[in-house]
């Protein structure tokens, strides 16, 4: 899908619900979240274009997951490649999805650019303005309003409300930062970005081998260091440490500097040629200490950096924008209860803080018995981890962490349900014939079979009554303009009476034969679905 600037000469409207700056994947799958509910919704991005370089090429199986319960995960899957492992870093240990409580068990390998493209689609398919080569120059936001200064790329006039040569001005009732580690969403609204700066440095470069025999894929070891190739369409990613990065870190790489590290790594001449993206990167690892500020929210990398271990930075942005599109929609609605957009920062920052030390610890575990760790003080607990990652529960331990799988978020009433509070596995269903509440709202679709992400692709609340002749769907009554309710059966859990879903798909109240919660419901449609 090729993008093209937005023309400064187009009539742009100067107001919006949400204003998003930042069209990276947490942008794009947060507009299409909120366009799905109804939201008028305008992206600013600065880039005129999507870049040439790709930085990322995986989806795992927690991003899976979530996109399946929009209808989505089969548009990556058909374009991508499957590995059935999870990238986990610093362990000499293969680390099998296979048994992990997911419905895609396998890493998907897909160029981030493309991922772009698919949810760009989806997100303009639903209304979605988004205006590339549009950059956020300043803010400012009141007890109704967030105020945007755009600059367009040109100079020429726009019949809007121009405060300069190319400028113009977007008031939205919520203005969310999804623009990066540099984010200026986040500086512009003055929330501290604490955590730890970059110790180390690495290069990367996306390069041809003169000679594709000469340096095998995979890790590489040589007496100054190690150098990884990963193969790509055309091309090899090479990646090795930065001996001696600049005082500017944001100084250009050419490729003589990669060159010279990567010959100086193997203690050999490696001709590398036709580079098509150097760059620079640290294990620095920050998180923003609001994730929302009033009427601003930062989603993605404007809200957390860390280092590269375990592959995780696309999966984790858009885990964001899933969990806050929907909560944002309903508040721009006026239908949430008043503390459901501060669940976002409660739930979303307690995850970005298992990931900072997740990632952290795999970078630990990477340099023991290196010169970074020259006295071996870790080597004991790479032994001691490496056994455990080799014994099958602790495998799937470490993989469900890494990835995301085991993401729990507190509930009430709460419960010691495995499913409560996290994302409850896409049952298969055997709908009953389609009835109605008092507010017209259907409580089944068709009579047949389906599954629950089928159910949850409307992005709306799902309360499954999978019993015959309670009160269990009388109880959402005054929701139907925000809960589903399907009358359904559940061969495969014929223990399992009920389930109430969030949007987003986490459990949020359950009820089985053994524990009868039923006096727990109303409280969870109020947490959830407002009053």
């Amino acid at each position: 899908m090729a993008e093209v600037p937005t023309p400064a000469t187009e009539a742009l409207p100067t107001s919006t619900e949400v204003l998003i700056v930042g069209a990276g994947p947490a942008g794009l799958l947060l507009a299409a979240e909120l366009r799905l509910a109804g939201v008028d919704t305008v992206v600013v991005e600065r880039h005129a274009r999507r870049p040439d370089f790709c930085r990322g090429f995986n989806l795992n199986a927690r991003a899976l997951d979530l996109l399946a319960r929009r209808g989505l995960a089969d548009r990556f899957v058909s374009e991508g490649w499957q590995v059935p492992n999870a990238a986990v870093s610093g362990l000499p240990v293969t680390f099998h999805l296979a048994g992990s409580h997911t419905d895609h068990p396998f890493t998907l390998g897909i160029p981030q650019t493309r991922v772009e493209e698919i949810l760009e689609a989806h997100a303009v398919s639903l209304g979605a303005d988004i205006r590339r080569g549009h950059e956020l120059r300043a803010l400012h936001q009141d007890d109704q309003f967030v105020t945007a200064t755009i600059a367009t790329s040109t100079v020429a006039d726009t019949p809007t409300v121009a405060t300069g040569a190319g400028e113009y001005r977007v008031r939205a009732a919520y203005l969310v930062g999804c623009d990066g580690g540099r984010s200026t969403v986040r500086k512009l609204a003055g929330i501290d970005f604490p955590g730890t700066a970059a110790t180390r440095h690495t290069l990367l470069g996306d390069v041809e081998l003169a000679d594709p025999a000469a340096l095998p894929f995979g890790a590489t070891d040589g007496p100054g260091g190690t150098v990884f190739a990963i193969p790509r369409p055309g091309y090899v990613r090479i990646i090795t440490a930065d001996q001696d990065p600049p005082a500017d870190k944001d100084t250009p790489v050419p490729l003589s500097l990669l060159q010279n590290a990567v010959d100086t790594a193997l203690g050999r001449h490696v001709e590398l040629r036709a580079a098509r993206w150097l760059t620079r990167f640290g294990d620095a690892a920050r998180q923003a200490a609001e994730y929302a500020r009033g009427r601003i929210l930062l989603a993605g990398d404007a809200a957390h950096i860390h280092p590269p271990a375990g592959a995780i930075g696309v999966n984790v942005a858009l885990d964001d924008a899933f969990n806050l599109g929907w909560k944002l929609a309903a508040t721009v609605r006026g239908t949430a209860p008043t503390d459901l957009l501060a669940s976002y920062h409660t739930e979303r920052h307690a995850a970005g803080a298992r990931v900072l030390a997740n990632t952290r610890a795999q970078v630990l575990l990477a340099e023991a018995g290196t010169e970074a760790e020259a006295d071996g003080r870790l080597r004991p607990l790479v032994d001691l981890l490496t056994r455990v990652a080799a014994h099958p529960a602790g495998n799937r331990a470490f993989v469900e962490t890494v990835t995301g799988l085991d993401t729990r978020y507190d509930m009430l009433p709460d419960g010691d349900h495995p499913w409560l509070g996290k994302l409850c596995p896409n049952l298969a269903l055997t709908t009953d014939t389609s009835t109605s509440t008092g507010t017209g709202t259907k409580t089944s679709t068709k009579t047949g079979a389906t599954d629950l992400v089928t159910l949850l692709t409307p992005g709306r609340g799902v309360l499954l009554d999978l019993t015959e002749g309670s009160d269990i769907s009388e109880s959402a009554r005054g929701w139907g303009d925000r809960v589903d309710v399907i009358r359904a059966a559940c061969p495969d859990h014929p223990d399992l009476r009920a389930v109430l879903l969030r949007p987003d798909g986490h459990a949020a109240w359950l009820q089985t034969t053994a524990h009868d919660h039923t006096d727990g419901i109303q409280q969870a449609l109020q947490r959830w679905f407002g009053p």
